[in-house]
This record gives C-alpha cells, sequence and structure tokens, in this order.
C-alpha cells in the first residue's frame, strides 16, 4: 500500500489474499458501496478506510482534490476517484467476470441506469443537507425539486426492471449494482417512503439483490458528522 496511507479498519474485503488496493469509503455511501461490490464480486483482495469527508479531520483532500468519496488507492500511490471512473477503471484493469457487456447497446443501457441512479443519489443527498438547516433557512422549492427527481427515478427504474431478473440483459452487470445501492441507501437514509408499496417490483428486486454475498457484506449503515455541513 501507498507509504504513509490511512490505516484500514478491521473487515473489509472477504477476498482470498493480500490486499491490492485500499478503498476510502463512508458507511452509508451508496457510491462507495458500489465499488466495493464490483471488487467484491471479482474477488479483488482490498483494505476499507472508512472516513467522514465532511468533517474536519478527513484524509479525503489528499487523495481526491473535490474531497468526495469513494476513493481508490492504487499500490503505486496514485488514486482514482468518483465511483463511476472507479468502476470503470476496475473493469479495464480486471475485466473477469466481465460486469458491463460486450454489446455496445447493452453497455449504454447500462451507463444509463448508472446515470439515473446516482443522479437519484445526488438528489437524496443534497435533500439531506437542506433538512440540516434551520427550518427558516429551508427552500421548499428546492427540497421539492429533488424529490421529483427521485420520484422520476423509481419511476424509470420501475419500468425498466419490470419483473426480469437482472435490470440489462439476462445476467448480473453494473446496472444492478447501481439499482441495488440506490435502493439500499433509501432504506437507510429515508425509511419512511413508500416506494416498496408504490414499486412492488422494486422492493422485490431489492429484497433478491441483497441477498447476494457481495451486497449481504456491504450493508450501509448510518454515521455521524461532527463538523457543521451547512
Amino acid at each position: 500500500m501507498a507509504p504513509g496511507g490511512p490505516t484500514p479498519d478491521t473487515g473489509g474485503s472477504h477476498c482470498k489474499g493480500p490486499p491490492m488496493y485500499q478503498l476510502l469509503s463512508a458507511k452509508p455511501s451508496p457510491y462507495a458501496r458500489k465499488v466495493r461490490i464490483q471488487l467484491a464480486e471479482k474477488g479483488i483482495p482490498f483494505d476499507l478506510i472508512t472516513e467522514v469527508p465532511w468533517n474536519s479531520d478527513t484524509q479525503t483532500p489528499r487523495w481526491n482534490p473535490l474531497e468526495k468519496l469513494p476513493v481508490l488507492i492504487c499500490p503505486d500511490g496514485s488514486s482514482v476517484f468518483e465511483s463511476r471512473l472507479i468502476n470503470e477503471w476496475i473493469e479495464a484493469r480486471h475485466p473477469e467476470p466481465a460486469l458491463m457487456p460486450a454489446d455496445m447497446d447493452a453497455r449504454f443501457a447500462v451507463k444509463r441506469i448508472e446515470v439515473i441512479c446516482d443522479g437519484a443519489c445526488d438528489a437524496l443527498i443534497l435533500q439531506l443537507f437542506e433538512n440540516a438547516r434551520p427550518e427558516d433557512h429551508r427552500s421548499q422549492p428546492w427540497i421539492d425539486r429533488q424529490r421529483r427527481k427521485v420520484d422520476g427515478a423509481l419511476r424509470e427504474l420501475a419500468r425498466v426492471v419490470g419483473d426480469r431478473g437482472f435490470c440489462v440483459g439476462d445476467r448480473f452487470t453494473l446496472a444492478d449494482v447501481a439499482t441495488g445501492t440506490l435502493l439500499g441507501y433509501l432504506k437507510v437514509r429515508w425509511p419512511h417512503l413508500d416506494w416498496p408499496q408504490q414499486y412492488p417490483n422494486l422492493a422485490a428486486f431489492s429484497e433478491r439483490i441483497e441477498q447476494r454475498p457481495s451486497f449481504a457484506g456491504s450493508r450501509p449503515t448510518t454515521q455521524v458528522i461532527s463538523d457543521r455541513v451547512v
């Protein structure tokens, strides 16, 4: 691992062999969970480093100038950041088992779902921090706009998934990773939302995919932010 790098948490990868990478992650982060699942599905050992990027003592800026997680730290001390870029980077360097289809149309179908899911997660996080403001400083039109984005994303995902076993084609891909992590994040951070009743096919998809070892070993939990963010 990189000299002087962060100290690994207990746990992390359950893959055999010495860690190949370090992954800076936050416990509830759906973005980091996507990378954790991809690494687990490919059997790539890694050390998991838990960070709170919003806190003043975070090491995140050392590895990502945008101060965002996740960050994949390579053995040579370089870093790759932003979850979709990390996913693409891992696919290019560790192509088996493939989590992206070879067919171009299917690949773009996967990427379309990734964009939808990441956009919904972005909107959820924007709502989270807007709600952290004093009530008389919150913008209800802004909150409503983010809610519409999430509603639109879930509606489209429900249409795409239908009653199929996988999001794209007949095998597990990064589209399933993105969809499963979004739904898992909703369960942890927004348990009061009624999307399972509104979209029972997504609820069934979530229950089914959470049984995969890569999902079961990376379930999100809440995390305390000690510093003021907004």
